[in-house]
């Protein structure tokens, strides 16, 4: 009941300050079975459009323990789907909780492979939980704003964009190596630059916020 209530809230919210979203591609959303959104992240607020354009599916999704310390944010993380991750040091349960999710409730999983919207460089959580939950990733993308000024800018309404890919299903035989995460990377990266050409080519994705150099 949650999660329905504040979709609506939070999909008013969204078009009153920055206008209606478009969505490409929803035909790719299986509707047999769960599955894995996986896309880069570029603004705060991608993942909760990705949720938007997937409704009525339901989502669960990894948020860092720093979050759950605040005990109202807690209750609202956690009836929104949202599960604990130590990002610094994560345990197992950071595969077998949305493992456990996605093959025995009805919520689907949305990851962003690189981890951070600082950084380009792809990990495997997704494919491995992709493997041990036998259900396949969706490649997505978010063209629009990605800082707050630019969010709330009234004369930049209706640019958001969320473009859906063809899902990727690994084998049930498939070994998840260092060769076949590669190749599943480099699967992901080409359809995510697929939907970004087709979505608007001249759209390029600058992070406001750098990570400097160490």
């Amino acid at each position: 009941m949650f999660y329905t209530v504040a979709r609506y809230v939070v999909n008013f919210i969204f078009w009153l300050f920055n206008g209606r979203y478009h969505v490409t591609g929803r035909q790719f959303l299986p509707s047999q079975t769960n599955y894995i959104l996986v896309g880069p992240h570029r603004a705060l607020w991608d993942m909760i459009y990705f949720a938007l354009a997937a409704w009525p599916k339901k989502f669960t999704f990894m948020a860092k323990k720093e979050l759950f310390k605040n005990p109202i944010l807690r209750w609202i993380l956690v009836n929104a789907n949202a599960f604990s991750v130590d990002r610094e040091n994560p345990g197992p349960s950071a595969i077998k909780t949305p493992v456990h999710r996605l093959k025995d409730s009805h919520l689907s999983l949305i990851m962003f492979p690189t981890g951070s919207r600082h950084s380009q460089e792809m990990k495997g959580g997704a494919i491995m939980i992709s493997k041990l939950a036998r259900v396949p990733l969706v490649p997505v993308i978010y063209q629009g704003p990605v800082t707050l000024k630019d969010f709330f800018n009234p004369f930049k309404r209706g640019q958001v964009h969320i473009a859906f890919g063809e899902p990727i299903q690994l084998g049930k035989k498939q070994r998840v190596d260092h060769a076949t995460m590669d190749m599943l990377d480099d699967q992901l990266q080409t359809a995510f630059t697929k939907l970004d050409q087709h979505v608007n080519p001249n759209w390029v994705y600058v992070d406001p916020h750098p990570e400097k150099a160490k």
